[in-house]
């Protein structure tokens, strides 16, 4: 049976692979043409495309989607069901989960990690046109080689996980990882050499996207018998936020200095991400349950148990 932490990375490779085919094809059906009428025709048929996939998923949600699964899919979620209050809102949960320093420190250093990711992200074509002119379809290789990359990262990093159950080691690493990857990129992009920027885009790739991944099971063995719906609406809210603000800083700073403070600015955040994940203490809730012994099991070994003594007495008699 597959554990909670290897769902997470399948649900992740989804969604990465959509991220990878959005850095592939844009520069292949929008060529960089100076003629704008030629260039708003590639653009509006490249948004008709979009449009149409994202009409046939809406349908597939529809038909296909159920609420809930039909049996819980682990003892934990089974536990969180039956001790789930029907009066509970999500302001009061909301309030509780602030109240828990150490998601309110998760969700602070996911909003770094996420944040830089994707201003990385949207800003990364730039940055390698500013070195390498006409190289837009090889921006978009370097952008799917960080995906595929994370994809490995977010396999590897899950399984690891569910065998050791080592949250915060293993995002702190992640993250460390992060940091190392991104110094890299930010001194060897200038050096003239492509296949130098993809080894560091593929680092850093590997271990932001497995920490985005397992940022969000971590936030839940925190935060466990609270709302899944709660936790995960703040950390998206924290990485939408954080993304906003430094993809327009960094954008700022690289129109005005260049390519290298831009991305030192995203280096700077991602330290301090990596001191304050030092700092969460690993409480695992949601891990308590999962090795507890049914009651079923109970019942038999205490069956057991006092049989035991009884067979000893009638031994000695």
């Amino acid at each position: 049976m597959r554990t909670e932490s290897t769902r997470a990375l399948c649900i992740c490779r989804r969604w990465e692979l959509g991220i990878a085919i959005g850095f592939l094809v844009p520069p292949v059906l929008v060529p960089n043409v100076k003629d704008q009428d030629k260039l708003a025709y590639h653009i509006s048929i490249m948004f008709y495309i979009i449009a149409g996939v994202a009409t046939l998923l809406f349908i597939l949600v529809i038909i296909v989607f159920k609420e809930k699964p039909k049996h819980p899919p682990s003892r934990a979620q089974s536990l969180s069901y039956a001790l789930a209050s029907t009066d509970a809102s999500y302001l009061s949960s909301i309030i509780r989960l602030f109240k828990n320093l150490n998601f309110v420190l998760l969700v602070i250093t996911y909003g770094l990690n996420a944040g830089a990711f994707y201003a990385l992200s949207t800003l990364l074509t730039r940055m390698v046109i500013f070195h390498y002119p006409g190289e837009e379809v090889n921006a978009g290789r370097i952008g799917l080689t960080i995906v595929l990359a994370g994809m490995l990262g977010a396999v590897i990093s899950g399984i690891w996980l569910d065998r050791t159950k080592t949250y915060k080691e293993t995002t702190l690493v992640l993250y460390i990882m992060t940091l190392v990857g991104m110094a890299g990129y930010t001194g060897t992009l200038n050096l003239g050499h492509l296949w130098i920027v993809h080894i560091t885009a593929g680092i850093i790739g590997f271990s932001i996207t497995g920490y985005l991944t397992l940022g969000f099971e971590f936030a839940v063995e925190l935060t466990y018998l609270e709302s899944e719906v709660v936790s995960s609406g703040l950390f998206n809210m924290s990485a939408q936020v954080f993304g906003i603000i430094f993809t327009i800083a960094q954008g700022q700073i690289m129109g005005n200095y260049g390519t290298m403070p831009g991305s030192i600015f995203l280096c700077v955040f991602l330290t301090l991400g990596a001191v304050l994940t030092a700092f969460i203490k690993a409480n695992l809730r949601r891990e308590a349950p999962e090795t507890k012994p049914q009651e079923g099991e109970e019942e038999e070994e205490d069956s057991k148990s006092s049989k035991a003594p009884t067979t000893v007495q009638e031994e000695h008699f």
